[in-house]
């Protein structure tokens, strides 16, 4: 009989720690499940077994003076080569290392992260890893290296933070979560924070559930949490609210004739994945010339984004009359550039769109492809909801939300 092959797991953890029992939580909870499934694969290694005098040392005294000691790079250059060295000829993991110099560790980092196939953690201690380690992972290893941080504090040593990145990263890939739509609306997913929660008893202790999550009207509950959504972000993390803010390198204004051509090349970026996920390459956007943007420009309110000098998104508006002669917002050309998504980029443009409309406006729509599965998430945990019936283009779907004014 014929051996079937082991799984291969979609993502492969090494972890180096002088502790390795600090790791022992990746065994519990769904991350242990998805181990035993074989969809994750974690190994940890003891940095201690490449220290070679009686004493195990990995540490000495820093260069230059001062205080702590620093982690010496012999053991780590050992421990690395030793990970890398169960690679096949082509295959080069990604090294991470925590640290509170690198860059901040966001949901959208953990999911760029959750793409690899291969992560490699360095727990570092003390007053660091010597930074040569790092320059021969890079130079003689081959390998992405990474310096995340977690948060704006200092801790002990990385475990703590290799146990948070790989929980986040790990949820991310296929089959950990049982149900993958409990990954969608979560905070930080689209720049927003989540919405409350509840389950029974109502009430409890005299405190009633909010009366719309019992109505069974799936477009007020959608409504209501967007809401939510909104005036919890605003009051914990404002930050995150408008596009000009929490982001010094984000610039949002409306475009002019300059923006023009890279407008236009933005848009051409964009559209090919959606021509790809619709399957279908009669969108307009891609057959616009360089002058049909500069005449939308002129005829349309379109803001452009810019972060450090390059256009990175572009949303566009136009108010039309319904067949029930009211006015409605229409939003079009809501783009972010692909290298740039997953950063709420689109969902704050999106909200700049909406707020330009009049009280007098009643609703705010859009179309995008009806297999744009990307976009019509972001667009019904905005509060859109889809319109009924053939739509009006083929290949398409038509959302409407509608506005609540003093109107």
């Amino acid at each position: 009989m014929t051996a079937v092959p082991a799984r291969r797991p979609a993502l492969r953890v090494d972890v180096v720690t002088i502790f390795p029992d600090y790791l022992a939580p990746l065994d519990l909870s769904l991350i242990g499940k998805a181990r035993a499934d074989g969809i994750l694969e974690v190994a940890v290694h003891d940095l201690r077994e490449h220290a070679h005098d009686r004493h195990r040392s990995v540490d000495d005294t820093p260069y230059g003076g001062g205080a702590g000691m620093v982690m010496k790079p012999q053991p780590w250059a050992e421990a690395l080569e030793a990970v890398v060295a169960k690679a096949g000829p082509t295959e080069r993991p990604r090294l991470v290392v925590p640290g509170p110099g690198g860059a901040p560790f966001t949901q959208a980092m953990a999911r760029e992260l959750a793409q690899e196939p291969w992560l490699v953690f360095a727990c570092g201690r003390y007053e660091g890893i010597d930074e040569r380690v790092l320059d021969h992972a890079r130079e003689d290893l081959g390998l992405e290296v990474s310096v995340v941080s977690l948060g704006d504090y200092v801790l002990n040593g990385g475990e703590v933070a290799v146990l948070a990145m790989v929980e986040a990263v790990a949820r991310l890939v296929p089959g950990v979560i049982g149900n993958a739509a409990s990954l969608v609306e979560e905070s930080h997913e689209d720049g927003l924070l989540e919405y409350p929660v509840y389950t029974k008893p109502d009430p409890w202790r005299g405190r009633a559930v909010p009366e719309v999550l019992l109505s069974g009207n799936h477009a007020a509950i959608a409504a209501w949490r967007h809401e939510q959504r909104l005036a919890r972000t605003a009051a914990r993390r404002p930050d995150l609210l408008h596009p000009s803010l929490g982001d010094a390198g984000l610039e949002v204004r409306l475009a002019t004739p300059a923006d023009a051509p890279e407008l236009h090349l933005l848009m051409l970026a964009c559209w090919v994945s959606e021509a790809v996920s619709n399957d279908r390459l009669d969108i307009p956007a891609l057959h616009e010339s360089l002058d049909d943007v500069v005449t939308a420009i002129a005829a349309h309110r379109t803001w452009v984004a810019r972060r450090a000098g390059r256009l990175v998104g572009s949303v566009r508006t136009s108010v039309r009359t319904t067949a029930t002669g009211a006015d409605d917002l229409f939003v079009g050309r809501l783009c972010v550039a692909p290298d740039q998504q997953g950063r709420g980029l689109g969902r704050r443009l999106l909200a700049l769109a909406e707020d330009d409309a009049t009280d007098a406006i009643r609703t705010v729509s859009l179309i995008t492809g009806a297999r744009s599965e990307r976009n019509i998430r972001l667009y019904r945990k905005a509060g859109y909801r889809l319109l009924p019936g053939p739509p009006q283009i083929a290949g398409t779907v038509e959302l409407v939300k509608r506005r609540r004014t003093g109107a």
